[in-house]
């Protein structure tokens, strides 16, 4: 089996890259996401709001693909601002335990200077591991 690139339906097209890319041994690579809806519309400008989003849609792409949140195996996070993400670190905690539970993958966090998309406030990617290496 050759790799299977996923989109989840009803997101707008990706342009030039793929929301996800699943491998013949079963690991997928979620390509960063971002605050955006499956419309690619930010309705949030903070950063919790973006947040949740961006996690929202890792799972939209680990679902798409037959798995669950618990698959997850790395984040990858890239944020905009050291300061807004520290003061709301309480908030962070909480945000991500709604949307993906008690899994706490391997993670890193860079603070980077700007995004691709100017409303962007974080991206993240991630990897996930699914036995059956095939979407369902």
């Amino acid at each position: 089996m050759s790799n299977q690139i996923i989109h989840p339906a009803g997101w707008a097209p990706a342009k030039g890259y793929a929301n996800g890319v699943l491998a013949s041994d079963g690991t997928l690579y979620v390509g960063g996401q971002i605050g955006w809806t499956a419309d690619q519309v930010f309705e949030a400008h903070d950063f919790i709001g973006q947040m949740e989003q961006t996690l929202r849609n890792i799972l939209a792409v680990v679902e798409a693909a037959g798995g669950q949140a618990a698959d997850i195996t790395r984040l990858t996070w890239f944020v905009k601002s050291k300061k807004t993400y520290l003061a709301h670190q309480a908030e962070v905690g909480q945000a991500y335990r709604k949307i993906l539970g008690r899994n706490f993958p391997a993670m890193s966090m860079l603070v980077v200077a700007d995004l691709i998309e100017d409303e962007a406030l974080l991206e993240i990617e991630a990897t996930a591991f699914l036995a059956k290496g095939e979407a369902q």
